[in-house]
């Protein structure tokens, strides 16, 4: 019975050195495909928080109007009490006076109010400038179809 073991252990043999380079190299071709598609998910994760904040602003502005009637021009004070700005991206830079506003105006063709958000929202490297933007604007908008500017925001409106 030794003996048998004996013989067995002895016939066991280790990876070799190719088969562990070769190990090595797999892995690290999946690494440099995996690392840019991770990275291109975290971007598009911010693109959209920032464009739900925006939406956010637009459904406040929303709610104000239907408390208080329609006023031209919404301001983030008009709406601080409408909105639940704890983890908002919209103006980081402006935390203690965020400078957005939401202009309300009636469509003459159907008599239906429109929402259009301006201002500014950044997380992380991703910042996005909203122009005049409506709700089917700031949704339809992807990331992969907006090029940013030279300075490296994406717009979002006209």
């Amino acid at each position: 019975m030794l003996h048998k073991k004996r013989k067995l252990l002895k016939n066991q043999e280790g990876l070799t050195l190719i088969e562990l380079l070769a190990v090595i190299v797999i892995l690290g071709i999946i690494a440099a495909i995996a690392i840019p598609a991770i990275g291109n998910v975290i971007k598009n994760s911010r693109f959209n928080a920032i464009k739900s904040d925006a939406i956010q602003v637009i459904s406040a502005a929303k709610l104000y109007v239907s408390e208080n009637g329609v006023k031209s021009q919404l301001s983030y004070n008009d709406l601080k009490s409408y909105i639940d700005d704890q983890d908002s991206k919209l103006n980081t830079s402006h935390k203690a006076n965020p400078q957005f506003s939401v202009s309300v105006s009636t469509n003459n063709s159907d008599g239906k109010t429109v929402y259009k958000f301006t201002g500014y929202g950044a997380d992380g490297d991703v910042k996005i400038r909203f122009n005049n933007a409506d709700l089917k604007t700031i949704n339809a908008a992807k990331r992969s179809n907006i090029k940013p500017g030279d300075d490296g925001v994406y717009t979002i409106g006209k």
